[in-house]
Formats: structure tokens, sequence, C-alpha cells
């Protein structure tokens, strides 16, 4: 563009001079926007050619010129103040997910220490979903049928109790009579054993065995509220002597009797094998399996920490957990026990 300017003064100027002029008098100065000086045809910054003043050219910028770099309206706000407005701005959008997220974590931090406190309740949300519209009344029962279906342990019901026992060994020798008699005190330890999971053909809806009722839902802040109703198998029995156990440091004899033979060297040798800790652990193993087997006593306190342990499991375990994190809340919650249904042959 410079040079187009140049070229133009040159004419303007060899049209202005009269003939026998001295063709310096051709020359122009071209004095650039930034006030520095280029002359056409002599050095830059000499305004005369041999005493002669040339003539000046000033070239001043278009208005829709090329303009110096403009600073954005925003960069005359401070940045410490940009980003503040914009950590408000996404709290206040994602207020819901965040306090989510803060209650999980300090949940899960009390509930390492140990530590048991009543938090706040805060449903996980997207800011375009409101609380009601979280899950649907139809999707809640199968999703927390879902989770009891995916547990696969038994819950084990566990009962500590005493019983007596006595231990006797006859083995005459010829004419000489020879036994010994001894009573022990001894405490045992069982479990009754609940299934939580019978299978997929006992959680069928023709059964019965499982009810999800919706009270109502959520609204606001308010979350909503459900009923529960679940049939599980009565607990089991310890099936086998391996299913007790006998501690040994508090079993201890209470009486003995033998006879005017013992301990005889001939007799002494016969019974005191029959003594031995294994022998009398086994027989204590197989009383304390009879008698949490048959005994009133012993069988009812077992089956009532078992079906304590299966309550416990399933619903605040599974059930509560389930619902709460779809914004609902367990109003009532139980458990009928039924006898299982025999296979056929």
């Amino acid at each position: 563009m410079f040079s187009l300017l140049i070229r133009f003064a040159r004419r303007v100027g060899s049209g202005q001079s009269a003939p026998g002029h001295d063709p310096a008098d051709q020359y122009v100065t071209v004095r650039l926007p930034d006030a520095s000086v280029a002359a056409s045809g002599q050095a830059a910054g000499s305004g005369t050619t041999g005493g002669t003043q040339n003539p000046t050219v000033i070239l001043v910028p278009s208005p829709g010129g090329p303009q110096g770099h403009r600073r954005r309206w925003y960069s005359r706000i401070p940045r410490w103040l940009r980003w503040s407005v914009l950590a408000v701005v996404l709290l206040a959008v994602f207020r819901r997910i965040i306090g989510w997220a803060v209650l999980a974590v300090l949940s899960g931090a009390l509930h390492l220490f140990g530590v048991s406190a009543h938090l706040p309740h805060i449903s996980f949300g997207w800011p375009w979903s409101s609380a009601g519209t979280t899950t649907s009344t139809t999707l809640v029962g199968p999703l927390v049928l879902q989770k009891i279906e995916g547990i696969d342990k038994p819950a084990l019901g566990t009962s500590t109790f005493d019983f007596m026992f006595s231990h006797t060994v006859s083995k005459p020798i010829g004419i000489l009579p020879c036994w010994y008699s001894a009573t022990f005190s001894a405490v045992g330890h069982a479990s009754a054993t609940v299934d939580l999971n019978p299978g997929p053909s006992w959680w069928k809806p023709s059964t019965g065995h499982y009810q999800l009722r919706v009270l109502s839902k959520p609204s606001g802040t308010a979350p909503g509220q459900v009923a529960v109703t679940m049939a599980l198998p009565l607990p089991q029995l310890p099936q086998s002597v391996h299913d007790v156990s006998v501690d040994n440091t508090l079993s201890k004899p209470v009486s003995s009797d033998h006879s005017w033979t013992y301990p005889g060297l001939a007799c002494g040798a016969i019974i005191k094998p029959q003594f031995a800790q294994a022998v009398l652990y086994a027989q204590a193993q197989q009383e304390a399996f009879t008698q949490s087997t048959t005994v009133k006593s012993v069988t009812q306190p077992l089956i009532a920490a078992a079906e304590k342990e299966a309550a416990t499991i399933i619903g605040d375990n599974f059930v509560t957990p389930t619902l709460n994190a779809v914004d609902y809340k367990v109003a009532r919650f139980s458990i009928r026990w039924v006898a299982p249904s025999r296979p056929a042959g």
C-alpha cells in the first residue's frame, strides 16, 4: 500500500514540475502513521534534496483498516473474580450432586471410625431432573428385589448354652469290678442358618413372598415412603455335629464315682485312657448337637437369633440403602417365616 502511495506521489510531483527543474524535485517525503519518515528515492528520514524541500505525503489509516489488538471486555475483570463467579454458578446448578457426594464421603468416614451420627438425607439428582421423578413407582419394587437376589451368603444366628453330660467306663477284670463315672459341665456354641435367597422361583409374584407398596412419592425435599413385606424359609437348626462346638476352657468336671478297685493297677490301666481329652470332647460335641436340635430351651434362642440376624442383613444392608438411593424411606419392614416346600419325590 505504501509503495502505491509513493508511486502516486511521484506521478503528482512529475506532473507539477516545470521543464528544466532538477529531477530531485520530483522526490516526495512520506510520513507514516507512527510518525516515522520514509522518502521515495532517497534515504529514509531525509526531508530535503539538494537544499530543496520535497512535498510531504502523510499517510492516515482508514477508519475501517487494520487496528491494533483490542482487549476483550471481560479482560477488565480480575481473574480471581471471574473464577469466583464461575464457582458460585456451578455450586448453584449442581448443589444436589455436590451435597450428595459430600454426605457420602462424610458418612463413610464416620462409619470407618465407628461414629454413629444421624446425617441429613440428600438424594442424587441432576439439575434438570426433579426429586419426584428420580424413579418411577413401578421400578422401585423390582430394583429392591434385584438387590435381594444378589445376596449370596446365609444369615447365621449363634447361641451359647450350658449343658451337662456323664462319661462312664466299665471294664470288669474277671471277678474284679472295674468301673468309673464322671459328670461334666460344658459350654456349647451352635448356629441356626437362614437362606436369604432361596432362588428365583421363591420370588415369583404368584407366591406372594415379596411385596413392596409405595405409601407416598417423593415431594420436594421430603422422601417417599414404602412398606416392604417378605417371606423367608424357617431358620434351619444345625444339621451335624460339625455345626456345633464346645468350649473346653469353660468345661469342667462336676462329680465322679468309681468302684472300690479303682485306681488299682489293673483297673487304672484299662479305664484311664477312656477319659482322654479327645474322647471327652467328641462326646461333649455330640451332646451339644442333641441339645441344639431337640431341647426347646436351646432351639428357641437359636431360631430367634437367626431371624434377627436375617432381618438386620436384609433390612439394613439391602432394602434401606437401595430405597434411600432413589429418594424413598422404609416406613414398615417385616419378614414372615414359612416352611420351604419339599420337592416332589
